[in-house]
């Protein structure tokens, strides 16, 4: 782990979000080499950061909460309209539980929404006889026991409890239910199926009422996590869809897939696509087998010898070079291990195209394997994290607090720690979903995109590590330390700063580094140039204006001094003629 130079004063900790993790770098120093302290100020930037990281557009609804906004509506429109709150419910479920959608079509024509709906102005009562004849069993029953909608059509109660029975167990259809009459089209209401029904069935009404105003509500959507009861009400138009659900699962609220930026939800579908398909096995088979000649079964050659032979009930023998006969090889071909025969036709250009299907395939096969173990690698990181947060939470935390004498409000930091460890290695994960579909001929921002994501990758290393294995030297520790406090303030500050590049991360991803390789500039980011473009961070962790290594694999960088100047709020490489940011605009 770092030096005790990581280790800062309490009282210092707002300045820690300055530091190169937030991209307030201090670079094009006349001495390359200085290394450079956090900056004890306040950024209007971190100011921004902050107030950003607080807003939160959505609501996590509970049943109970549902059930209240449901019945707010319900009561609104049967107080604006003068309806019956059965009517405004029919309403509402009509046009997608949207108030002001009810509200355009009633006064802008009633008749009409009246019609389409199934809601008769002037009810019909039933007429006023002694028995009356059921219209569906055709049975004459007193007055008393028969029941009708608005359109007076009545029916004895052993036939409503049926057809609403059956309505109701053919599923949600049920919530737009009419009269049975077939000539007729009023509907029936809540109303009237509590009052003919059993109670089996009034809450399965009930039931499909409630998921309605949720999923027929554009505003709304279930969380889709697994058992999860919550909803989530959504403000429209907000560019952030991040929604972290009361049960702790994160997904994004347009696709409501796992919660993925910085990328869109379009690469996601591509990627989880390609995940399940079938063409990374068909790709695999094309690189790493070839036809049997004469039954076209691929085949993978699993012994030295060139000497294939087919399975039953082909049998087919043949050489694995050139794909002839076997019967036609042997010493003068070059042996078992080699064949003249190919090596002859493959120089004459016989072989080109098969071989260059074949170089092709492996060479995808082998890209998308690098980038999906890395994805598939954060992923557990990322599971591990989440369990060893739930551990902290229920036990270790209370042994903490009572081996180093802490109470437990003061330990709040490690939990932060461990939250923004789950955080960023979901981010860190989804960078190599971005990174696989990064266009090839984009070098300038591929060299870039490396970069950050070492950057990254690294900083989230560091962090993991001090809260991982750091923290267990006071958890064993029989007696209370005097350097917890030390502890203490370094587990926070590698959290706030790598929260902060996180956050400029993600963000100049979704943007999609566009202004990276806009200028002339740019032509000097090269992976084997000896100048670098960007700065980096000493193993002590205070800022270098020299370059770091990327865990990554991506290529380090600093300024060339003649050329450029690195921007003080992101390190993006400008050109000297200009006096603001191509990337972030921030003035210079």
């Amino acid at each position: 782990m770092d030096s005790e130079d990581d280790m800062h004063d309490a009282n210092d900790l707002e300045s820690l979000d300055d530091d190169f993790y937030s991209g307030e770098t201090a670079m094009g120093s006349d001495d390359g080499d200085a290394d450079y302290d956090f900056v004890d100020n306040e950024s209007d930037d971190s100011e921004d950061i902050t107030s950003h990281r607080q807003q939160q557009n959505y609501t996590i609804l509970s049943e109970a909460d549902i059930r209240q906004h449901q019945e707010e509506d319900i009561n609104r429109v049967s107080i604006v309209l003068s309806i019956s709150r059965s009517a405004a419910c029919i309403l509402l479920r009509h046009y997608n539980w949207s108030v002001s959608k009810v509200h355009d079509e009633w006064f802008a024509d009633e008749e009409n929404v009246r019609k389409v709906v199934g809601l008769l102005e002037n009810p019909v009562e039933m007429r006023n006889a002694r028995e009356l004849s059921c219209g569906i069993c055709f049975e004459n029953y007193p007055r008393n026991n028969m029941s009708a909608a608005a359109c007076g059509h009545h029916f004895c109660g052993a036939c409503w409890r049926g057809y609403i029975s059956t309505s109701i167990g053919d599923g949600p259809g049920c919530l737009m239910l009419r009269c049975p009459d077939p000539s007729c089209s009023a509907a029936v209401g809540q109303d009237m199926i509590n009052v003919l029904t059993t109670d089996e069935d009034k809450e399965k009404y009930s039931r499909y009422l409630l998921r309605s105003y949720i999923e027929d509500n554009r505003k709304t959507k279930w969380c889709p996590a697994p058992g999860c009861d919550f909803a989530v009400e959504f403000v429209m138009g907000s560019g952030n869809y991040d929604v972290c659900c009361n049960c702790s699962y994160n997904f994004c609220w347009n696709c409501t897939e796992e919660a993925h930026r910085p990328v869109d939800c379009s690469t996601v579908a591509k990627w989880i696509l390609k995940n399940s398909a079938e063409s990374e096995n068909m790709n695999w088979i094309l690189a790493n087998s070839k036809p049997c000649p004469k039954c076209k079964r691929p085949i993978e050659k699993n012994q030295g010898c060139m000497h294939i032979t087919c399975t039953p009930p082909c049998k087919y023998e043949f050489c694995w070079l050139c794909l002839g006969a076997w019967s036609e090889h042997g010493e003068r071909t070059g042996g078992f291990y080699a064949c003249n025969r190919y090596e002859a036709a493959k120089q004459e250009g016989a072989y080109d195209e098969s071989e260059r299907r074949r170089e092709m395939a492996k060479n995808s096969l082998e890209r998308y394997t690098h980038y999906y173990e890395r994805w598939a690698t954060n992923q557990s990181s990322r599971q591990k994290a989440l369990a060893d947060l739930h551990s902290m939470q229920t036990e270790k935390l209370e042994k903490l607090s009572d081996r180093q004498s802490q109470p437990e409000s003061q330990l709040k930091f490690i939990i932060e720690a461990w939250l923004q460890i789950v955080e960023c290695r979901r981010v860190l994960k989804w960078t190599y979903a971005y990174g696989y579909y990064l266009p090839e001929h984009e070098h300038a921002k591929r060299q870039f995109f490396e970069y950050l994501q070492g950057e990254a990758e690294s900083g989230l290393e560091r962090l993991h590590q001090c809260a991982e294995k750091e923290l267990q030297v006071y958890l064993d520790a029989e007696t209370p330390m005097k350097d917890f406090n030390d502890f203490r303030t370094k587990l926070a500050g590698l959290t706030s700063v790598t929260r902060n590049y996180f956050e400029n991360l993600v963000r100049a991803l979704e943007t999609g580094l566009k202004d990276v390789g806009s200028s002339n500039s740019q032509a000097t980011c090269s992976k084997t140039s000896s100048s670098k473009c960007l700065g980096g961070k000493s193993k002590s962790g205070k800022i270098k204006a020299g370059g770091t290594s990327s865990r990554s694999g991506g290529p380090s960088r600093s300024l060339d001094e003649s050329n450029l100047w690195a921007c003080d709020h992101c390190t993006y490489a400008n050109p000297r003629s200009t006096n603001t940011c191509q990337m972030c605009e921030h003035h210079r």
